[in-house]
């Protein structure tokens, strides 16, 4: 039997290489290959193995006629077509927690630097001055951290914290009690957090969600003389606000890793006294470079050896027809799963998912799993479908699903159903052709797709809403690809979904939760 052949196009530890010789695979390392030379090799692996330069495109992937698995050390596949590898039946692999420590301490490292201004004050002495009056600082003992995100790098970032003898207040809406009494943090609402923060850290992922969550009017909640640090993604902070905050005096220093465009050649932060910048250097040490290189070699070679899948961020443990089969139900619990998600701010106790007609003759583990990642990872960075239960274990959220072979109004239908402390949410949906449609929401039937940029609205059925959200976003100059209503009866609750073609903005969104009618207001993201 031939070895199968892996390659490195990215540096990596020389051990990473050695675990791939010893369980007997043909490894070729390449690291300073160009994009053109990159394809015209590609087709000759069965296995690429990469970290963050090489770039796995639709196009590379065409050549890749023998490529079975690409392999990231690290968390981020951003610089993989992770759709286009899964057409191709090509499974992509992360190390999800391998940066976790690093990032933390990172964390935890900028929190001194700023309390202590120790950037500014190496750059003086080293100047030749002696200004010990000028850098005053500010002790964190007995100071209360507040923690936006309390995943896997922020449960470390609290523990640490709580080490130093800080208070941690918590807000994460998949943080459940018990789990916040485990990591000896409270757990609060974002506004509790924002205003009780001696120091403000985030560790959450970038999305529509998140996106600027530390905004201007965030800012001003907190307290005069409180600190912000952000080695998470960049655009979770408003740059420009807080720049102002900083001058002002109202915020008393920040630490950023991360930023809104990079590499960050420039950036609102830059050239203040009271902000300490690194660039990206939250996974930079030996020791996770070198974690993350030997636990990718260990997933690949455990993938092409055995057929065993670890941290897969596309598909469960499947064969190609099986993934053909499949596809198009899981895309339904994907989008279904993301929708019930991105619609949930408190914390999750249940997920519930039925699977009527053929859906309930396909394997219900992966469709499960599919539907928990998609509404976890709307909070949750490192969640995949390989470690979706077990992350759904770690935050106290029950996952059961059922299957019903009786006859219904539909060929295929999969509901999802989320619990939380204040209520039950309830989504369905079928497959037209291939196409995943949504059919139900809230016990209302409304037919739609579930793609690109929608908002979702809930409302009392009184006269004048259709024309308001019109009007609203044709002012923002934003077009109307489709627009879908349903109500349980006349006048009383009801919904409406539309198809946009542009991302809605805060302040739109803040003028569609004004009108009279609207009881609740979501801009919602599908991806393709």
């Amino acid at each position: 039997m031939t070895a199968p052949k892996v390659l490195i196009s990215d540096s990596m530890s020389s051990q990473a290489v050695e675990i791939f010789r010893n369980r007997g695979i043909d490894v070729t390392v390449s690291p300073k290959l160009s994009p053109d030379e990159l394809k015209a090799e590609i087709g000759k692996y069965d296995g690429l193995a990469i970290r963050s330069s090489t770039k796995a495109t639709a196009e590379l992937l065409a050549n890749a006629t023998n490529l079975k698995v690409i392999g990231r050390a690290g968390i981020g596949v951003d610089n993989v077509d992770v759709p286009a590898a899964t057409a191709r039946g090509v499974v992509v692999m992360n190390t999800p927690f391998g940066n976790a420590i690093t990032t933390a301490e990172h964390a935890i490292a900028m929190i001194f630097a700023v309390a202590r201004q120790l950037p500014l004050a190496n750059a003086s002495t080293q100047a030749g001055k002696w200004e010990k009056t000028r850098f005053m600082g500010t002790e964190i003992t007995g100071k209360t951290l507040g923690l936006i995100g309390a995943g896997n790098i922020g449960s470390i970032v609290a523990s640490r914290a709580l080490g130093l003898k800080m208070k941690v207040v918590a807000y994460d809406p998949f943080l459940s009690e018990e789990r916040a009494e485990r990591l000896g943090v409270t757990k609060a609402d974002l506004d509790t957090v924002l205003t009780q923060a001696d120091f403000l850290t985030l560790h959450v992922p970038m999305n529509d969600q998140t996106r600027n969550i530390v905004s201007a009017e965030a800012l001003a909640k907190m307290k005069k003389g409180a600190y912000v640090i952000n080695c998470a993604r960049g655009g979770l902070v408003d740059e420009a606000a807080l720049r102002e905050a900083l001058l002002s005096g109202h915020i008393a220093g920040a630490g950023f890793d991360v930023f809104s465009v990079e590499p960050a050649r420039e950036n609102p932060l830059f050239g203040l006294d009271n902000v300490v910048v690194t660039p990206h250097l939250g996974a930079s040490t030996t020791e996770a470079q070198e974690k993350v290189a030997l636990q990718v070699a260990e997933q690949m070679s455990d993938y092409l050896l055995d057929g065993a899948i670890t941290n897969a961020v596309n598909a469960p443990s499947l064969t190609a027809e099986e993934a053909r089969v499949l596809a198009p139900y899981l895309d339904l619990a994907r989008r279904l799963g993301s929708m019930a998600g991105q619609l949930t701010d408190e914390e999750v106790k249940a997920i519930r998912v039925t699977y009527e007609g053929h859906a309930a003759e396909a394997p219900a583990a992966p469709l499960t799993q599919t539907v928990v990642q998609a509404v976890l990872g709307a909070k949750i960075d490192s969640i995949n479908m390989v470690n979706a239960m077990e992350v759904a274990k770690q935050y106290g959220v029950t996952v059961a699903s059922t299957k019903s072979e009786g006859d219904g109004d539909f060929q295929t239908l999969i509901t999802v159903e989320i619990q939380t402390p204040e209520r039950t949410r309830s989504l369905k949906g079928t497959l037209a052709g291939r196409q995943a449609r949504l059919v139900e929401v809230k016990d209302i039937a409304l037919e739609s797709t579930l793609r690109g940029n929608m908002l979702y609205v809930t409302n009392k059925d009184q006269p004048g809403l259709v024309g308001a959200l019109g009007n609203l976003l044709a002012d923002a100059k934003i077009n109307i690809a489709n627009f879908h209503l349903g109500r349980i009866s006349e006048g009383g609750d009801a919904v409406v979904l539309v198809e946009v073609d542009a991302p809605i903005s805060p302040e739109v969104m803040e003028k569609i939760r004004g009108l009279k009618q609207v009881t609740r207001a979501t801009a919602l993201r599908f991806d393709a």
